[in-house]
């Protein structure tokens, strides 16, 4: 243990840290297995599991009260899905999820800002060996998907979608890019405490640098690629790191261009391989077009809702259901941009005071990490704070934290980086291990229930043998919990077009509106007499260009008389307010 690290109780608490920190950390982010109708379903949930695991591990490392202003800013949040819940009626299953999801980060962040320097340094080297572990394997599982595709069998490791490209188990190049970034800075903060053995120290980390920005390259993420300048900028600002970790990240361009280079050299030997960093350069180039149109469409949202938004997790029925005639032909469920999807969902004041908070937190932990006199536990803070921002950086430019195995992490290392300056506290400290160990047990049974609760979905796009008539695995579905909307999904799209799916269709439209369902949607509002609201959702429809609704679409080409065309070839008499069409 270094010197300056005290005393602390191992034994069981230590037992139920490392798993704790390993769900969270490692499995979370490695689950394979997946069923439908969520992909990454299994890896949130076993994140807040985790989280719930690391909340009772530090009850015992008997947290004190410590206010910070990220955490007023996790209660803001927490307030907007309870508000649209009730001002704009979002169904009661989204509403309880993302206030679930807020919830156990707020009380992470809480319980981590309140522990002294002892336990703080001693769950963060466990939480970085997590990482370092997730990073190792995940690194494996990126050179199976590009150099053996055929290998993956899609439980133990994730199919690649993308010729030439990693995803990881995650399933997404961004999201495993992330993961990679978060790896290096947990592997420079052991390698420079010491906690990697001596005589390989010095070749350890530059090779596992080398490994991690050789992933990012495979995953062909530009937000990953600007994750790896960052680390060189640490490198060259942060002199309280040893030379050799400080020179081992500013070498780290130099890594990415000769992994670039030797899969350049690779892709062109001859074999028909795909290099698709290097084929989605010469696509789309350095920026994102399609993005840059979704942030130009939110804006516009912004400006017509300037003071309370559109309301929360209603930006994608708010944007489908206006027009936008140069919108992205894609379907966007969020604005890739942290502060723009506060500002379009919340209204401009409460994001520019949520933004702040968390912006003068993120200062806050800088300048402690600068303050503070004991070397070990000022590295402590200054990664912990290379944590966050790197998943900052990221929330920019896509949604990371809208994921549980990166919001909950990022909180926990957020309230290691904002801990006191002196474990001695001021006047009387208020102790949280009681509300740590009840909320940690909540958050535990809560995320076993979900499991259970998932299935009563699922059984409805993979039916076991023997499984009962669809409209009624439906119905059982739509009482679930936590994820109602996804049999109102199965039920707008699968049922016959009518009252029952359309009430269906407007509530899951409040989740993520695709082709399919908006076909259906229309259907059942033609079905129910409201053929001018049919045809404004046709309307936009259109506006997305989308294959799968062109044969639907072009039967209006074969009809010779106008009386004989079916609804969806007339234009609506008039243009709808998108809360009209929730």
């Amino acid at each position: 243990m270094h010197p300056s690290v005290s005393p602390h109780p191992r034994s069981a608490s230590s037992a139920l840290e490392s798993i704790a920190l390993v769900l969270l950390g490692t499995l979370a982010p490695l689950i394979a297995f997946s069923q439908t109708p969520s992909a990454t379903l299994y890896n949130q949930l076993c994140a807040l599991l985790g989280a719930g695991g690391v909340l009772l591990g530090l009850s015992a490392s008997l947290p004190r009260l410590n206010g910070s202003a990220a955490a007023w800013a996790l209660v803001l949040l927490l307030l907007g899905p309870c508000a649209s819940a009730w001002l704009n009626g979002l169904p009661l299953s989204l509403a309880l999820s993302a206030s679930a999801l807020v919830g156990a980060a707020l009380f992470l962040l809480v319980m981590a800002q309140g522990l002294d320097s002892g336990a703080r340094s001693t769950w963060f080297t466990t939480l970085c060996w997590s990482l370092l572990a997730a990073g190792l394997l995940s690194l494996l599982v990126s050179i199976i998907q590009v150099f053996l595709p055929d290998l993956p069998d899609g439980h133990l490791i994730a199919r690649s979608g993308i010729p030439g490209r990693a995803v990881g188990n995650m399933r997404q190049p961004n999201h495993l890019a992330s993961l990679l970034m978060w790896s290096s800075v947990a592997a420079v903060f052991l390698a420079d405490q010491g906690s990697l053995r001596k005589a390989d120290r010095r070749v350890a980390l530059p090779l596992l640098l080398f490994g991690f920005v050789f992933a990012v390259i495979l995953s062909a993420s530009r937000t990953g690629m600007v994750g790896v300048f960052l680390l060189a900028l640490w490198g060259l600002l942060d002199r309280r790191l040893k030379p050799a970790s400080r020179w081992s990240l500013v070498a780290t361009p130099l890594m990415m261009a000769a992994s670039w280079y030797a899969m350049y050299l690779w892709a062109n030997s001859g074999g028909g391989h795909a290099f698709g960093a290097e084929s989605r350069l010469a696509s789309e180039g350095a920026g994102s077009p399609e993005r840059m149109k979704i942030l130009a469409n939110a804006w516009e949202l912004v400006k017509r809702n300037p003071w309370t938004g559109v309301g929360w997790g209603e930006f994608n029925l708010a944007w489908t259901m206006t027009p936008f005639p140069n919108r992205p032909i894609a379907f966007f469920d969020h604005t890739h941009d942290l502060p723009m999807q506060l500002a379009v969902e919340l209204g401009i004041p409460a994001a520019v005071l949520i933004v702040g908070l968390l912006a003068w937190s993120l200062w806050r932990a800088l300048r402690d990490s600068m303050r503070a006199t004991d070397e070990h536990d000022a590295v402590v803070r200054r990664c912990a704070f290379m944590l966050v921002l790197m998943i900052g950086l990221h929330s920019l430019l896509e949604y990371p934290l809208w994921y549980a195995y990166f919001l909950l992490p990022a909180a926990f290392a957020f309230g290691l980086a904002l801990g006191p300056l002196e474990d001695k506290p001021r006047g009387r400290a208020i102790s949280l291990q009681v509300p740590a160990f009840i909320g940690g047990l909540a958050i535990v049974l809560g995320s076993l229930y979900a499991v259970w609760d998932y299935h009563r979905v699922v059984v409805i796009y993979v039916p076991p043998e023997h499984a009962g008539p669809l409209a009624d695995r439906i119905e059982a579905g739509r009482k679930s919990t936590f994820f109602a909307q996804q049999a109102d999904y199965a039920a707008a799209t699968s049922l016959e077009p009518g009252p029952y799916a359309l009430q269906a269709a407007r509530s899951t439209a409040h989740n993520l509106i695709d082709t399919r369902l908006m076909m259906s949607w229309a259907q059942s509002l033609h079905a129910t007499g409201d053929d001018d609201r049919a045809r404004y959702v046709v309307q936009r429809l259109r506006e997305f260009r989308n294959a799968n609704a062109q044969q639907w679409l072009d039967m209006c080409k074969d009809v010779a008389r106008p009386e004989d065309k079916p609804f969806q070839c007339e234009p609506p008499k008039r243009e709808y307010d998108w809360k009209e069409m929730r």
